[in-house]
């Protein structure tokens, strides 16, 4: 102890040069520590994933057999790619004008609207005007909807037409509808 008193300096440049490599090891210590906490945080995340994967391996054989159920439904559900726009739309047009005069309405314009180009499909759609009665609209509506390709009604309006009741016959009331309709091509 009397030496310490003795040279200060001396003890304080010995203190310091001991606790340099202490600080040091310390420093080093919780490097190594905060890098641990990190690569298993890392673990930690990915180990959903690989076992999302895992699941993915295990069922591969089930999921390409759905993976081509649903391609054989979507063919049955739209135009093919190997058809052109054109003709699709002129055939769709035809199709949908004949549907209506069989119901019994009475097709009063009909048009193709521009193709629509969305991910994996071509939206090809039809606008229609027709009048008749509601149970001719009721009978044409049944059977857009058994119609192959997929036909899908976008939007309806629908309004009544001023009619003269002649004296003895029921009064049918008389409507008028726009239909704008679209139907699905693949794109690939």
């Amino acid at each position: 102890m009397n030496w310490l008193q003795t040279n200060r300096r001396t003890a304080v440049i010995v203190g310091l040069t001991l606790l340099l490599p202490i600080l040091l090891y310390l420093n080093a210590l919780l490097g190594l520590l905060s890098m641990r906490q990190e690569y298993q945080a890392d673990i930690a995340r990915q180990t959903p994933r690989i076992a999302r994967l895992q699941g993915l391996i295990d069922h591969q054989a089930q999921l390409q057999q759905s993976a081509e159920l649903v391609d054989r439904e979507i063919v049955s559900l739209v135009y093919p790619v190997e058809e052109d726009r054109a003709a699709v739309a002129a055939r769709l047009q035809k199709d949908v004008r004949q549907i209506l005069v069989e119901a019994g309405l009475s097709v009063s314009n009909s048009q193709v609207l521009p193709v629509r180009e969305v991910e994996l499909f071509d939206y090809i759609g039809l606008k229609v005007t027709v009048t008749g009665t509601i149970d001719s609209l009721d009978a044409a509506l049944s059977a857009l909807s058994g119609y192959t390709p997929l036909l899908m009604i976008e939007s309806m309006e629908v309004w009544p037409n001023a009619t003269r009741q002649r004296k003895g016959e029921p009064q049918a009331q008389s409507l008028s509808a726009s239909l704008q309709l679209l139907s699905l091509r693949a794109a690939q």
